[in-house]
This record gives C-alpha cells, structure tokens and sequence, in this order.
C-alpha cells in the first residue's frame, strides 16, 4: 500500500467532500481564484470544510489575490491550509504565516527544493493549471525537487501511477482528471484516482 499524500481540489458539494474523504484523501481543496469553473464561495466552502475530519487538511487555493483577500477567505472559511497559485513572492509567504496554517506554493517552474519560499508544500503544476493537459513529468531532465512535493497537472486514474513512479513525487493533486465534465466532479473517478494511488507498490 502507498502512503504518498493525495491531494483532490476543486471540490464544490457536500457528496464531492463526503466521497473524497471516505476515499481516503489527505487533502481537499476549495477554490477561491476567480475565473475558474470550481470557483466557492467563503460561507459555502465553511459548510463544506465543516464537514472534513481533523485528519483531512482542507485547503484554499488562490491565484493573483491580495494578502488581504487570501487571509479574509481564509479566514472566512476556515481552511486550514493557503496555496498560492500564480507568481506571489516569498513576502506573501511570510505574510500568510500563521499558527496551525499550512502553505502551499504551486508553480510551473522547476525549482530546486521545498521550503524556497517559505512554503509546507511545494506543489509542481502544468504549465497552464486546471486544464487537465498532461506536461512532460516524465522526460529524461525532469529532477525532482528535495523535499515534500506533489505532482500535479493532467493526472488521472489512468496515468496516476506512470506519474509518480517516473518523478518519485511526495503526493500526487487532481482537479480535472476526476471530472465528469469540466467542474464537476465524478465519485468513481475520485474513488478510482484514490485507489490507483493506493494499491500500488512503488518500491517494486
């Protein structure tokens, strides 16, 4: 069985929550980025965050948002975790800083090692994030960074695995390659997602 940390975002109605977490999730994300099809609410996200065991790390992600707004919808909806998704510099970081808050820096860019900007969790994404389009994860220059990080970008049930025996990722973040249609999520595939993640051995 793997341990590797898995990470659904995007979630947007109490089945999708209930679902995930009886799947076996680490995380579940909200999206807080306006533009986007899985865009929430703060008051909506509450309710839904409300519903997360203790053990689960709920989490908002926000993309080219003011510090201000992040810690008021963070506050507001009382995730527990921030992840930044745009070009924000290490200053937002330590802004955001607070006890019991987990951040998360998602980024396009190969960096070396976690932690570069102030961050829990490194999140490497595709180039164009939320799309569903796989990027080259695994061509032959691809160095993974030190640390905790998660894979993301075009992941799915199908190609879950493939991903990270090729990277050697921490954990693994889906959005779109759990979606029926584009912001809405499928059950079977969360369940599937979670379970390729599982029940495979990546020591082999």
């Amino acid at each position: 069985m793997s341990d590797l940390f898995v990470k659904i975002c995007g979630l947007r109605t109490a089945r999708d929550v209930d679902v995930t977490v009886e799947a076996g999730a680490d995380a579940v994300g909200f999206v807080f980025a306006p533009g986007s099809p899985r865009t929430i609410g703060a008051g909506a996200a509450r309710e839904l965050a409300a519903r997360v065991p203790a053990g689960v790390l709920t989490v908002g992600v926000f993309r080219g948002q003011s510090v201000e707004e992040v810690r008021r919808l963070t506050e507001e909806s009382g995730v527990r975790g921030v992840q930044l998704h745009g070009d924000e510099p290490p200053a937002y970081y330590e802004a955001l800083c607070a006890p019991g808050r987990t951040l998360l820096r998602a980024t396009a860019e190969r960096v070396e090692r976690c932690g570069e900007y102030g961050e829990d969790l490194l999140l490497i994404d595709a180039p164009d994030p939320g799309s569903g389009k796989p990027w080259n994860w695994g061509a032959a220059d691809f160095t993974a960074p030190a640390g905790r990080w998660l894979l993301a970008g075009g992941l799915n049930p199908g190609n879950v695995r493939e991903a990270v025996a090729a990277t050697g990722a921490w954990g693994v973040d889906v959005s779109s390659g759990v979606e029926a249609e584009r912001g809405v999520k499928s059950p079977e595939l969360i369940r599937d997602f979670i379970n390729a993640v599982r029940s495979y051995d990546y020591s082999a």
